[in-house]
């Protein structure tokens, strides 16, 4: 052995190492500006006075800029590498806020919420293999803890700095997202000494769009797993796109931090749920998040009908833990089964579905309270959330329990 040789393996061998909290950390930087202008929207309606729907359709602009990036580029991280997705997706983070930083109606509004779906699309898949890869295999349970705590808690997390940065400093429309370039900036550089995971990435190679993709031997798992992710997701919608209104319209709670802390409480619950899914076989944590969801979309409804916050708060961190149990079981079922020549394309295809769960059920609110008002269409969305999940757990406890259990 050369004394030449040896610095790169090293090299190599101490990125491995460190790679994939590093790389869970640039996951949750990216996925904190997708949701920064969450407790804001206040602020943007009183400036340029548009209305709950409209509130509805710009979050959604987000969720179809996620859907839209998965079909057409979720599988290209297997082709040209990891970093350069990557970069990518941060490149659309900072794009995003510059948009909003120069916002002066509704035009822009709408571009950076589509950045942030780019950025979303993106890391989604390729965020989520990197971490994956980049552990060692007595570390991967908890890089698949990492990847679905770095997704969540970074969305968690983007609401929470912007409610207080709005609230407690000055510029509530431009500090947040100067904050969140000066983290992007750091983001890039940690990917720069990230070791790449792709052996001979082709970083000419064209996009081959290939839509929604499920190899036949991941669709036992995939199915099951997608349904509970849909449920869940449309949970989290309705925290990020419609709570706020609600917190202020009808609790007349105007204190911005009191609302990215509600937000982020959802999310911080989901985390904790992914926490908990280790300690159990998937076949378990599926139905049983479903279950808990079902509980904590109850409790939602119960908070708009008697107008209070702490029991949104309770339903909302209930809501928040079952999805985070399912999400996290489904996430890592799929990518274990999934062939690692497919593996970011299927876990792209996961995020289609729980981002149309994300999406059009909250336009439905928004549209919905042009017609009955806000609390009105926020307990319409709940019941009929609530039996989505009612029905894909009860599904998964009866139907596929064996497939669950199949999974690695």
């Amino acid at each position: 052995m050369t004394s030449g040789s040896r610095p790169p393996r090293l090299e190599a061998s101490r990125g491995r190492r460190l790679g994939y909290p590093a790389a869970a950390a640039v996951f949750a930087i990216g996925m904190a500006g997708t949701t920064l202008p969450t407790p804001l929207y206040g602020l943007y309606r009183q400036e340029l006075g548009f209305s709950e729907l409209m509130v509805t359709v710009i979050f959604a602009s987000y969720a179809v800029g996620v859907i839209a990036t998965l079909l057409l580029v979720g599988n290209h991280s297997d082709v040209v590498g990891r970093r350069p997705v990557l970069w990518c997706a941060l490149a659309m983070a900072a794009a995003s806020a510059v948009c909003f930083l120069n916002e002066g109606g509704l035009p822009l509004l709408f571009a950076g919420r589509l950045f942030s779906g780019f950025s979303a699309g993106l890391l989604s898949g390729a965020g989520t293999v990197t971490v994956l890869e980049l552990a060692r295999p007595e570390q991967k349970s908890r890089a698949g803890f990492a990847a679905t705590a770095a997704n969540m808690g970074g969305l968690g997390c983007g609401p929470l700095l912007a409610g207080f940065l709005a609230q407690y400093a000055p510029d509530p429309l431009t500090l947040p997202f100067l904050v969140h370039l000066g983290l992007v900036a750091v983001a890039c550089v940690v990917v720069l000494l990230l070791p790449e995971t792709v052996r001979q990435p082709r970083l000419r190679a064209r996009p081959r769009p290939q839509g929604l993709y499920v190899p036949a031997q991941v669709r036992g798992v995939f199915t099951p797993s997608a349904v509970a992710a849909f449920a869940g997701f449309s949970l989290l919608g309705l925290f990020t796109a419609v709570a706020p209104s609600f917190v202020s319209q009808t609790l007349d709670i105007h204190n911005l931090a009191v609302t990215g802390l509600v937000v982020f409480s959802v999310f911080l619950a989901s985390t904790a749920g992914q926490s908990l899914t280790g300690r159990m076989p998937v076949s378990t944590a599926l139905p049983l998040g479903c279950l808990v969801l079902v509980v904590g979309l109850l409790l939602v409804g119960a908070s708009l009908w008697v107008e209070t916050l702490p029991l949104l708060v309770v339903g909302g961190m209930c809501g928040g833990l079952g999805q985070g149990l399912a999400f996290r079981a489904g996430l890592s079922a799929v990518g274990d089964a999934a062939p690692s020549a497919h593996r970011a394309a299927t876990i792209s295809s996961f995020f289609v579905v729980a981002y149309t769960g994300i999406s059009l059920p909250v336009v439905g609110v928004g549209a919905l309270t042009m017609w009955v008002g806000l609390d009105t269409a926020g307990l319409t969305f709940t019941a009929c959330v609530t039996v989505l999940a009612a029905g894909a757990g009860l599904y998964l406890y009866l139907r596929h329990p064996a497939a669950a259990e199949d999974a690695p």
